[in-house]
């Protein structure tokens, strides 16, 4: 394929604005999963939604009870043409609240849903002021207005997991926010996220494309991330390093213009380097704040591109083990145990000298 040809639908996508690419339900499921606990009692608002149409307001509607949600606000945009020569009626936004009673639908209709004065867009007066009333926001927002979205959320000071292309972490506003710990990856990335629902006027380009059951057409471009401020016990599972330094310098090569390590692969980044090393930005699906400090991303001393020999490796991450220094000095009393225990020293004298 496929990527490719997924990733020119994203990019055309980009370019017209458009941005209608909505989210399966089993995507949100298998994501929402390990976030429940965050929900009790509190308002999540989905702006980036038709609440008639939309899987995130039918995934919370469906589980209002179970997650003890205190209200489900879901909010839809409608491009307003100002158009000397359009025939056609501007169409505002409109937006539904759902609190769980038993009066209430959780699917509406048109008669039960209120219209903006304008046009619905997150940036408007409007959607800020239900923002503003809100705990969490949930939802996949415009990938080309990414940037835009996730600094809003931060001014707001608001909890979120939201979906966006890989690329983003890539994005220095996006990055300085994983490297102060305020954002980080969710669960489910890349192939972990099965596709996304487009409309009848987008082309389906490659393999990767299909019509499911229910005659709706998905695109897998397989490059896009859930980026949150929700945590999660899985993000504080060590990376279980096997590989060593020392030993094997050839394996690591030195960059040209900062004073660090290369290294190609997650799996290999070694337990015994207590310098600065460069990983590859899949690290950050990994990346425990526990374990690692991020210090800088991609560009050397001189500001530019990280090299190794003249050439520069794919964006790299800087990174710096928190606990080498502990596991150093456990491997220097472990040597110095054996190298004591090989002259006949007793236990108990090699466990004095190892203090």
């Amino acid at each position: 394929m496929a990527r490719n040809a997924t990733n020119k639908l994203l990019q055309k996508a980009k370019k017209s604005k458009s941005d209608e690419f909505y989210t399966q339900l089993s995507d949100i499921e298998s994501e929402l999963q390990h976030y429940k606990s965050y929900f009790q009692d509190k308002v999540v608002f989905c702006n980036c939604d038709d609440p008639q149409t939309s899987n995130f307001f039918n995934y919370f509607a469906s589980n209002f009870k179970e997650l003890g949600l205190k209200k489900l606000i879901a909010a839809c945009y409608r491009e307003q043409v100002r158009d000397l020569f359009s025939t056609e009626e501007d169409e505002n936004g409109f937006f539904f609240e759902y609190t769980g009673t038993e009066r209430e639908k959780s699917k509406p209709s048109s008669t039960d849903i209120v219209y903006f004065k304008g046009d619905g867009d997150f940036r408007s007066a409007e959607s800020i002021e239900l923002l503003k009333k809100s705990d969490i926001v949930v939802t996949n927002p415009p990938f080309s207005l990414f940037r835009e979205y996730v600094a809003q959320l931060v001014k707001y000071n608001k909890k979120f997991l939201i979906i966006g292309n890989i690329n983003a972490i890539t994005y220095k506003e996006i990055f300085k926010l994983i490297k102060e710990n305020k954002a980080w990856l969710g669960i489910n990335l890349g192939r972990g996220i099965s596709g996304f629902i487009v409309p009848e006027h987008y082309e389906l380009y490659g393999t990767e494309t299909r019509v499911d059951s229910s005659g709706n057409r998905i695109v897998s471009p397989n490059n896009c991330l859930w980026l949150t401020n929700l945590d999660t016990l899985k993000r504080h599972e060590d990376i279980a390093l096997t590989k060593r330094y020392f030993g094997n310098e050839n394996e690591y090569p030195k960059y040209d213009n900062y004073d660090g390590i290369n290294v190609n692969k997650t799996q290999d980044i070694p337990l015994d380097h207590k310098g600065v090393m460069g990983v590859p930005i899949t690290f950050l699906h990994k990346f425990n704040p526990d374990q690692f400090e991020i210090i800088k991303f991609r560009k050397g001393n001189d500001e530019k591109d990280l090299a190794v020999n003249g050439k520069c490796p794919y964006f790299r991450i800087l990174i710096k083990n928190k606990r080498v220094q502990t596991l150093i000095q456990k491997e220097r009393n472990r040597q110095v145990t054996k190298a004591l225990r090989n002259v006949g020293v007793s236990a108990k004298q090699v466990v004095y000298a190892s203090k």
